[in-house]
């Protein structure tokens, strides 16, 4: 293999005094938040790195501890950046059918592995012969792969077309949304806190009886405390609901919801 193109990469300091890097053509910012740095990004923005803005930037790639977590991102990226290079995707052509309508735009991996952008949404086509290669754990009937999480059934598939950075997040996504997936193909079983929909059932399990916020604000009538709106088991599509108080410094929505406390939260 030829050695990996070189990608520009510098470092620096913005305005407010966040730390900063350019990668080719997309600008990085670390900005300081509850859980570490929010790490934002930005295409092209044409102005010295020493005048950057944080209203500059958009959204989070990343969540890092320090400085240091924010260098090796970026060096991941960079290399990234490189393996992009010589993997060298191509411009599909022609307009496709696809299930989330036709499509607008296509980038071909390899014969037969084509990805389809639409309107609204997207995601890979198999052809009949890469799909049947694929291992039967992950394999989607039809060869259609959307975009979200099942991009990472086509990354498990065939590593070999894509970047460190990509397998590295395929791996993650199929151990969250598809853990029965990733079971079935590292030949063992996740433990709680190895995967979202494994622990999102946990915990339904576990709290399928208590009251779960489903909506909260905080309250204009009652100064620090939140105004939450409850349901058993957390149902957002049916049951009843249960008005509670529960004070500001205390309610973090957590990652499956807020559980009422009916011994110690004031039901309105």
């Amino acid at each position: 293999m030829n050695p990996a193109p070189l990608v520009p990469a510098t470092y620096g300091r913005t305005v407010d005094g966040d730390l900063a890097a350019l990668v080719d053509d997309t600008a990085y910012a670390a900005i300081p938040g509850p859980s570490g740095l929010r790490v934002a990004n930005r295409w092209r923005l044409r102005k010295p790195m020493s005048e950057w803005r944080r209203d500059d930037f958009h959204g989070a790639i990343a969540v890092v501890a320090d400085a240091l977590g924010f260098h090796d991102l970026i060096a991941e990226l960079v290399q990234h950046r490189e393996e992009l290079l010589l993997l060298d995707r191509k411009r599909g052509n022609g307009k496709v059918a696809t299930p989330w309508g036709q499509s607008q735009s296509s980038e071909i991996y390899a014969d037969g592995v084509v990805f389809h952008s639409t309107a609204s949404h997207g995601g890979f086509k198999l052809d009949r012969a890469h799909n049947a290669r694929m291992p039967a754990a992950i394999r989607v009937a039809g060869g259609w792969y959307e975009e979200d999480a099942e991009w990472a059934k086509v990354a498990t598939g065939f590593p070999d077309l894509f970047t460190a950075y990509e397998r590295r997040h395929a791996e993650k996504t199929l151990r969250d949304y598809y853990p029965n997936c990733w079971e079935a193909i590292h030949d063992r079983f996740l433990a709680p806190g190895e995967a979202v929909e494994n622990d999102r059932r946990l915990f339904g399990e576990k709290h399928r009886h208590d009251w779960v916020v489903v909506s909260a604000i905080r309250s204009t009538e009652h100064p620090k405390m939140t105004d939450c709106i409850a349901r058993i088991g957390g149902r957002r599509d049916h049951g009843d609901e249960r008005r509670f108080l529960v004070p500001s410094d205390e309610y973090v929505a957590g990652r499956f919801g807020f559980v009422i406390d009916e011994a110690r939260h004031l039901e309105v």
